[in-house]
C-alpha cells in the first residue's frame, strides 16, 4: 500500500507567531513607556501545573513591582532582545521557509502616554525597520496591534478603559499612524489578542484595573460590559477605519478554549453551551457576526445591567463586521456540574479533566481533532475566511551535546493538527493560513519563564536571563522547513 499525499491549498500561508512584549525587550529604550506585562514577574512555585498565582493580579501587585522591594526578575522587560537581533531572526524565519510573521506592534512604543499629540519617531522606525527586513525577506505580516501589553501611563489617566469614549479615540488615532505607516508592509490586521480574555481578566484584556475584587469567572458586572462595549464600537471602527486603504484586511482573534460536556446529561450539555456562549461565542457573534446575542441581552436583563444600546452603536457593529476570523487553539478541556472532575491546566482558563487525552507538563491537555471541530463550527456558523493564528506546544528543553533539541513530540504535535487542518479543508472549510506559537523561544504569558519552550528555535536564556542569548535550531526547525517546502503530509 502507499501513503496518500495530503496537500493543502498553494498559497496556503505557513508561519509562526509572536508578541512584541515576549520578545522586544528594551522595555526602557527607544522612548516606549513601561507597560502592565513589564511588571509582571517571574515567581517559583512548587509545580508547573500550579497556576494560582497568573493573571490574578491587583493595582496593589503591579505598584508593588514598580517599587520591586524584594528585588525580583521581570523576564518580559528583556525578552529574547529582539529588539538588538531582529534581523538575525528574521533571517532564521525565512531559512525556516515561513511564508508569513505574525508580530504585534507595542501601543507603548508608539504613544508611550496614549494622548501625546504626535507619535514617536524612535518607535515608528523600529517598526519600520523590522517590516522592511520582513520584505526583504518575502515574509508576508500579520499585525496585532494590542497583545496584552497595555501602556501603564494609559490605565493610570484613564481610569475606565475603553469605557472611557478618550481611550477609544486615543486607540483609533493609535490605528491610524500605523495604517498611514505600515499599510503598504501590512495586509493583515488584529485589533486585539485574545479579545475574549475579556471575560475573565480585565486587568490584561481590557485596560482596566477593576474598582473592586470580584471572581474573575463571573463574566457580568457594569464595569466590565460598559468596557467590553467601549472596545467592541473601537473594534468596529478599526474596520471602518480600514476601508480607506486599499489592499488591508482586518481580522478578529479569540482565544477558543474548546470545552466538551464531560457526559451525556442533558445538564451538563446544556450549561457546557452556555459556558463556551459566555466564553467564546460571544465576541465571536459581535465582532464577526454584527450584533449582540439574544442570550447576552437576556444575561444583561437578568443583572440589571441597561447598555442603551444606541441605533447607530447597532449599524456601526453591523456594517463593521470583520473580514476573516482567527483564533488561538491550544487544547480543549471538560464541563461537569452534575458531578466534580478534575481540574487541568490552560491557557487562563482551565476546566474539567479529559480521560481520553495527554496533557503537557503544564497540565494543557493535547487535543489535535479539536482543531477540526473549531474549524468547522466556525465555518459552518459565520461563512468567513478562517486563520489559525496560534497553535503549539510548551515545553522544557535543553541543547544537547549536538547543540540541538530532538524535538520530535513538537514534531508530532504539529503534524497531528496539520492532518485534522487538512481534514476541514477536505471538507469546504475556508482555512487559508496557520501561525505556530512560536518560530522561536519567547517568555511566557502567563508564567512568564523562559522554561516554557515553544519554539523551533532556541534561545539560551533561562528563566533569570541567564546565558548567552545565542540561537540554536531544533530539529522541528528542518521538520517544518521540509513541511511548508512540499505544502504537504
Amino acid at each position: 500500500m502507499t501513503k496518500k499525499i495530503k496537500k493543502f491549498p498553494k498559497n496556503f500561508l505557513w508561519g509562526g507567531a509572536t508578541s512584541a512584549s515576549q520578545i522586544e525587550g528594551a522595555w526602557d529604550q527607544g522612548g516606549k513607556s513601561i507597560t502592565l506585562t513589564d511588571l509582571e514577574p517571574f515567581l517559583e512555585r512548587k509545580n508547573k501545573t500550579d497556576t494560582s498565582f497568573v493573571w490574578h493580579k491587583t493595582k496593589d501587585n503591579y505598584y508593588k513591582s514598580l517599587e520591586n522591594k524584594e528585588g525580583l526578575h521581570f523576564p518580559k522587560r528583556h525578552g529574547i532582545d529582539f529588539f538588538n537581533h531582529y534581523k538575525e531572526d528574521i533571517a532564521l524565519f525565512k531559512e525556516m521557509g515561513l511564508k508569513i510573521y505574525r508580530m504585534s506592534i507595542s501601543w507603548a512604543r508608539i504613544f508611550p502616554n496614549g494622548d501625546e499629540e504626535k507619535p514617536n519617531i524612535e518607535g515608528l522606525n523600529f517598526y519600520k525597520n523590522v517590516l522592511e527586513e520582513c520584505k526583504k525577506n518575502g515574509l508576508e505580516v500579520m499585525v496585532t496591534i494590542i497583545h496584552f501589553d497595555y501602556p501603564l501611563p494609559i490605565m493610570e489617566k484613564y481610569p475606565a478603559g475603553f469605557a472611557d469614549t478618550k481611550v477609544q479615540e486615543m486607540f483609533i488615532k493609535y490605528v491610524k499612524v500605523l495604517f498611514d505607516n505600515f499599510a503598504k508592509y501590512v495586509k493583515y490586521w488584529l485589533p486585539v489578542n485574545e479579545i475574549n480574555i475579556a471575560s475573565f481578566f480585565p486587568i490584561i484584556g481590557l485596560g482596566y484595573f477593576p474598582e473592586k475584587a470580584a471572581n474573575p469567572k463571573s463574566f457580568i458586572d457594569k464595569q466590565k460590559v460598559e468596557a467590553l462595549h467601549g472596545l467592541f464600537l473601537t473594534h468596529a471602527r478599526v474596520v471602518q477605519l480600514s476601508k480607506k486603504y486599499e489592499n488591508i484586511k482586518v481580522g478578529c482573534m479569540v482565544a477558543d478554549m474548546l470545552i466538551y460536556p464531560y457526559d451525556c446529561n442533558p445538564i451538563n450539555i446544556i450549561e457546557t453551551m452556555k459556558m463556551e456562549r459566555m466564553t467564546k461565542y460571544f465576541f465571536y457573534d459581535v465582532i464577526a457576526g454584527g450584533e449582540y446575542p439574544g442570550y447576552y441581552l437576556r444575561a444583561l436583563k437578568d443583572a440589571s445591567i441597561d447598555l442603551n444600546i444606541s441605533e447607530d452603536d447597532k449599524k456601526l457593529l453591523k456594517y463593521n463586521s470583520v473580514d476573516f476570523i482567527s483564533f488561538s487553539y491550544y487544547q480543549s478541556s471538560t464541563l461537569s456540574v452534575t458531578d466534580q472532575n478534575e481540574k487541568v491546566g490552560g491557557n487562563i482558563a482551565g476546566w474539567g479533566k479529559n480521560p481520553f487525552l495527554k496533557a503537557t507538563e503544564w497540565g494543557w491537555q493535547i487535543d489535535p481533532i479539536g482543531i477540526r471541530y473549531i474549524l468547522t463550527n466556525l465555518w459552518e456558523r459565520y461563512k468567513k475566511p478562517l486563520f489559525i493564528s496560534e497553535n503549539g506546544i510548551g515545553v522544557i528543553e535543553s541543547l544537547d551535546e549536538n547543540q540541538t533539541v530532538n524535538d520530535d513530540y513538537r514534531i508530532d504535535y504539529m503534524q497531528k493538527h496539520f492532518e485534522q487542518i487538512w481534514e476541514a479543508i477536505e471538507d469546504g472549510v475556508d482555512v487559508f493560513g496557520y501561525t505556530v506559537w512560536t518560530p522561536i523561544d519567547i517568555v511566557s504569558a502567563g508564567t512568564c519563564e523562559m522554561a516554557k519552550r515553544y519554539g523551533m528555535i532556541f534561545v539560551d536564556y533561562d528563566d533569570y536571563h541567564n546565558g548567552t542569548g545565542k540561537r540554536y535550531k531544533k530539529k522541528s526547525f528542518f521538520w517544518y522547513k521540509d513541511f511548508i517546502k512540499n505544502n504537504a503530509l
